[in-house]
């Protein structure tokens, strides 16, 4: 049977790894094509210096039902995305999802640390990474997404609107970065709208993403062992529920209802009915205001 989304072209921005990758192969579920862009490749790594492939997003698309298509681009090059979009126009005609989810500043922030003692250097190169990326992504992509009315537009950040309105965020950088992009999809939401298109800011909770799983010495299969060092680890979710948080706002012909906003997977799951993938609803922000943050002992009763 073709999937909701046969037919559909996609460009996840930013799929080697973490939310992209989930929401890569979410899509490639659904039966998209998705064109998977990162700087890390299996003959050339980032910065970064990890395992992970956009050639292994693109592989675990395929496998998924979809096709999956690696792209080397580095976002902070006008031209080469400008290269990456005339290939996704000559060999597809269409784009109809945009998922900016280029961020690479993982190594480039520190916690807790005024902006007067912060690294220069480092936080201007994550807001370059982390902001001017999706800019130049978003100029050169969107007139072909416009040119068929219904396109989806997500910009994937860390935290509510509502949450990082009242929250410090980590640090002075990361904090703009953050919500700079929350910002992004609320200018882009009176840009496209007019013109028949969507755009929306999303955030995934607690993401066990590979490095997230690497720092707290576990895998995916006993995330769980985590949960005596950093208990509040519990309401964390899979890559994959923001993937099928993405694929709902994609097949929903209603989705011009949320745009310009900020949504979060875990607000989505009970308006869609997706799970993550053991079968819970996590609903990280409102633990993290009601419980974490609250200095209460974990607890994710009613919260997954």
């Amino acid at each position: 049977m073709p999937g909701p989304l046969e037919g559909r072209v996609a460009l996840v921005a930013g799929a080697t790894r973490g939310a992209g990758r989930g929401i890569a192969v979410e899509l490639g579920a659904a039966g998209a094509t998705v064109y998977v862009t990162g700087r890390t490749t299996r003959a050339r790594r980032s910065e970064y210096d990890r395992p992970e492939t956009i050639e292994d997003t693109a592989d675990l698309v395929t496998a998924a039902g979809g096709q999956g298509i690696a792209v080397p681009t580095d976002h902070l090059e006008p031209s080469a995305v400008q290269h990456l979009v005339d290939r996704i126009d000559d060999e597809e005609g269409r784009l109809d999802i945009l998922v900016n989810d280029i961020w690479g500043g993982e190594h480039l922030f520190a916690w807790d640390t005024p902006v007067w003692k912060h690294d220069l250097d480092k936080g201007l190169r994550l807001l370059r990474l982390a902001v001017e990326t999706h800019a130049i992504t978003s100029h050169h992509a969107l007139p072909l997404l416009l040119r068929r009315p219904g396109g989806l537009v997500v910009e994937m950040t860390d935290g509510t609107a509502e949450y990082n309105r009242d929250t410090y965020r980590v640090s002075f950088f990361y904090d703009l970065a953050k919500s700079s992009v929350l910002r992004m999809a609320f200018a882009l939401g009176h840009e496209l709208g007019p013109r028949g298109a969507t755009a929306v800011a999303l955030t995934p909770g607690w993401l066990r993403s590979e490095i997230m799983l690497d720092q707290f010495g576990v895998r995916e299969d006993n995330w769980r062992d985590a949960l005596d060092r950093v208990p509040h680890f519990a309401i964390s979710e899979t890559p994959r529920y923001v993937g099928r948080a993405v694929t709902a706002l994609a097949t929903d012909p209603q989705v011009a209802r949320w745009n310009g906003q900020s949504l979060s997977s875990g607000g989505l799951a009970p308006v869609y009915g997706f799970t993550d993938l053991d079968g819970s609803r996590p609903d990280a922000w409102r633990y993290l205001v009601e419980v974490q943050d609250a200095g209460k002992p974990a607890d994710v009763t009613g919260y997954r």
